[in-house]
């Protein structure tokens, strides 16, 4: 089996348990966030939220590209890297969504929402013809307003994307990462913080603005989701 069947299998497997292990986690994480910080807006606590997302990253992926001069260790740090990555990812959207009010309980749901952030643009075009509709804040709609039979066709469709995206992009970076110290190190963490950089802009586009305070009167909650000639019915 190739160094790229491996990171998808991998991520696979990491995504598929981070989507039931992080969502308490997320939770816990923006309530303790808001203890820590009382004076943060939505908006700021986002912020931190991204900048720890991309330190983290940046900081296992170098990490892994320094392991690389390691007789026998850089493959699986470099496989390793790749679970962190797809884990961390799950959690900084998870958590957004917390921040947005989005509490995607169901895990249909919560995979679609998870993989239509990671996916970005390809992911709000297949669910433009999935859904039949297009329109924004695809967040609120994909935990709310779209009927499950639809989001089980888009997660059977973006589902083989994902593993195929990141699994090449990641493979990628595991072959990378096997050179010597310093530039694997510097192509483990930018690989990284590229991809990060890049899911924290479809996440934008995904969840919209946050909401303007914490009282859980945001006005896009009375705002019809239906933007698409005039139809506002799931």
């Amino acid at each position: 089996m190739s160094k790229a069947d491996d990171a998808k299998n991998l991520i696979q497997q990491a995504f598929e348990k981070a989507l039931v292990a992080q969502q308490p986690l997320a939770r816990k994480n923006v309530e303790r966030l808001r203890r820590v910080h009382p004076d943060d807006t939505p908006q700021e606590l986002i912020r931190r939220l991204n900048r720890y997302y991309l330190t983290g990253i940046t900081t296992s992926g170098g990490a892994s590209g320094v392991a690389g001069i390691v007789p026998g260790a850089g493959i699986p740090t470099a496989l390793a890297d790749i679970m962190l990555f797809t884990e961390a990812s799950v959690l900084y959207t998870l958590s957004l969504a917390e921040v947005h009010g989005t509490h995607p309980e169901d895990l249909e749901r919560r995979k679609l929402l998870v993989l239509t952030v990671l996916l970005g643009d390809g992911a709000i075009r297949a669910l433009d013809k999935a859904v039949g509709r297009t329109g924004p804040y695809w967040a609120r709609r994909i935990v709310s307003a779209i009927p499950m039979s639809a989001i089980n066709r888009a997660n059977k469709v973006l589902g083989p994307r994902f593993i195929t995206k990141y699994g090449t992009q990641q493979g990628v970076l595991v072959l990378s990462k096997q050179v010597p110290l310093g530039i694997g190190a510097a192509l483990g963490a930018g690989g990284n913080h590229i991809l990060g950089r890049l899911t924290i802009k479809s996440a934008r586009v995904i969840f919209g603005e946050p909401p303007t305070n914490w009282d859980g009167d945001d006005p896009r909650d009375h705002a019809s989701f239906g933007t698409d000639s005039g139809d506002s019915t799931p």
